[in-house]
């Protein structure tokens, strides 16, 4: 950590940012449109992080489109929702951010489509705890529309590519599903994928990144690949005033007259953190590997307070190969029929089309040991046949699944009391036979009947008994598409130190910050929405900071 005003930089921005995803290139954004000279410094040779791997769906509220379509929506409305939705415990440290953020998000898709070529559209899907006051059937879910890559510019053959299709939009693969209907999905788009493959054309989180980095580039922004940070540079007062960089070899400081935005991902990548904040069992890492925990070391190293450390995004993932390496493709293949999933227990103990499965699943023990894990799908062929992409996936990952031609069987392959694990499918199978589930009312709510295509009055199609051989189990532990604990920081997006004083110019935002969602997911889009509009916050506090320092110069 260099400190005291001896320090020489090479170079002098207005506002430096450490990596290139959501949060950070919406930053730079919104950072270059206020005036500010800016720098994204990001670590891989490769640019858009863990959101240009995303599906990128983007949770919106109150957002410009609905408005548009006569949907009602207010950013009261949309905090209402999430102080009922996220955890009551957190309250008192996170109000004001959850504020903050609900009334941000809409003013920062608008600045993004104004000062960029991305398009979003909304998309049909209800807010997944429907019940909470403030939620809404439809209008908060976006979905950026295929974009060329080339509008990048020198970087759209950098940036970093993902396990999912992202030929298609976010919307395309909910509807027609290339995951459950691939035939038929190909049939339907196969027009515009064929413009989109001579156009170099793409949807989803490539299409974001594409989008945001044009923005930045007709601003002036400077984007700088392989070019790892290494430490925060501070001055006597503990103030950050820039960071020490290399590139090519060669060690560089760089001067940040506003403010330094760590926005640099997860520590998924860090083995001894990431051990120490999750034990129990990880089906599979679904990020790149660069997300480390970089930010998290230079932050602590310059005071910072890290919290919520064992918050993640967690879904379930397949099998897949990546950049050399076993890796996870996010799909949430456990929805179907003809399937159930058990804790260690052999239990039930939760609706299998919950989005906040992975919220479950990372339940602790006081004495902070894992109360579901190891957790299984439990189901019966048809389950199999139900999904081509399925089979394809699952059957290359040798030893994935296990097999039983009866469910004792199956009990002794997975270590699960024979006993308890029959009961538990003759329960559920008791509740197909009646069309409703006693135990979880899986597919009644809105949100479980959006995501199973159920109308409402119709039967309850996500029901389907076990009772055909071969059984089949699959691990049902937490995959991990990013963790979400990091530097603590108040509303303005400013990091503190553990008395909750605030480092001066040091910000945080997205997977890097101490995230104020967490492991609940309040929509399909919390990451990348909720990252977008810190990012924005954090921007325009560093575009007041540099107001204030030249108002106070002159």
């Amino acid at each position: 950590m260099g400190t005291g005003p001896e320090v020489v930089f090479d170079e002098r921005f207005d506002t430096i940012i450490v990596g290139s995803g959501a949060a950070g290139m919406t930053a730079a954004l919104t950072a270059a449109v206020s005036g500010l000279r800016v720098l994204v410094l990001e670590k891989s040779p490769r640019v858009g992080g863990t959101s240009a791997m995303s599906g990128a769906g983007t949770w919106v509220p109150a957002n410009h489109h609905a408005l548009a379509e006569g949907i009602a929506d207010t950013p009261e409305e949309a905090y209402l929702y999430l102080r009922g939705a996220l955890p009551q415990a957190w309250r008192n440290s996170d109000d004001s951010l959850w504020r903050e953020m609900a009334y941000a998000a809409a003013p920062m898709l608008k600045l993004v489509e104004t000062h960029s070529p991305l398009r979003f559209a909304l998309t049909r899907e209800p807010d997944p705890m429907i019940e909470v006051p403030g939620a809404k059937v439809r209008g908060r879910m976006l979905s950026p529309q295929a974009l060329s890559r080339r509008v990048a510019g020198p970087f759209a053959k950098k940036l970093r590519r993902s396990t999912l299709p992202h030929l298609m939009t976010y919307q395309e693969m909910m509807d027609p599903g290339p995951y459950l209907h691939p035939i038929r999905t190909v049939w339907k788009l196969w027009p515009e994928l064929l413009r989109r493959l001579l156009t170099d054309s793409a949807g989803q989180g490539n299409a974001l990144i594409a989008g945001l980095i044009a923005g930045c580039l007709a601003r002036g922004v400077d984007i700088r690949l392989a070019a790892p940070v290494r430490e925060l540079v501070q001055d006597a007062d503990g103030r950050v005033i820039g960071v020490a960089y290399e590139q090519d070899g060669r060690a560089r400081r760089v001067a940040a007259e506003a403010g330094v935005l760590l926005s640099t991902g997860g520590f998924e990548w860090d083995p001894a953190r990431y051990r120490h904040h999750f034990p129990g069992e990880t089906d599979f890492l679904t990020s790149p590997d660069t997300n480390s925990g970089d930010g998290h070391r230079m932050a602590e190293a310059a005071g910072a307070l890290l919290d919520r450390m064992d918050q993640a995004n967690i879904h379930p993932a397949l099998p897949i190969r990546y950049e050399g390496r076993m890796h996870g493709l996010p799909v949430a293949y456990h929805s179907a029929p003809h399937a159930l999933i058990v804790n260690r227990h052999g239990r039930r103990f939760i609706s299998e089309y919950d989005y906040n499965l992975g919220d479950t699943l990372n339940q602790r023990a006081e004495d902070g040991s894992m109360i579901h894990l190891p957790a299984w799908l439990i189901a019966d062929r048809r389950f199999l046949t139900r999904s081509l992409p399925f089979l394809w996936y699952g059957l290359r990952g040798r030893g994935w699944m296990r097999f039983g031609t009866s469910l004792a069987e199956l009990a002794r392959r997975t270590g699960l009391d024979a006993a308890t694990l029959e009961a538990t499918v003759a329960r559920f199978n008791g509740f197909c036979a009646e069309g409703f589930d006693a135990d979880f009312a899986r597919g009644e709510n809105a949100w479980e009947r959006y995501r199973s295509g159920r109308r409402e009055g119709a039967p309850n199609t996500t029901l389907g008994a076990i009772e055909k051989g071969p059984f089949v189990a699959i691990p049902m532990n937490r995959s991990i598409l990013g963790t979400k604990g990091g530097p603590r920081t108040n509303h303005h997006g400013e990091v503190l130190r553990p008395d909750f004083s605030v480092i001066e110019g040091l910000y945080c935002a997205g997977n890097a910050m101490a995230n104020p969602i967490g492991t609940r997911s309040v929509a399909a889009g919390t990451t990348i929405g909720p990252h977008m509009t810190w990012g924005y916050i954090c921007a325009r506090s560093m575009s007041a900071r540099a107001a204030d320092r030249a108002a106070t110069a002159a």
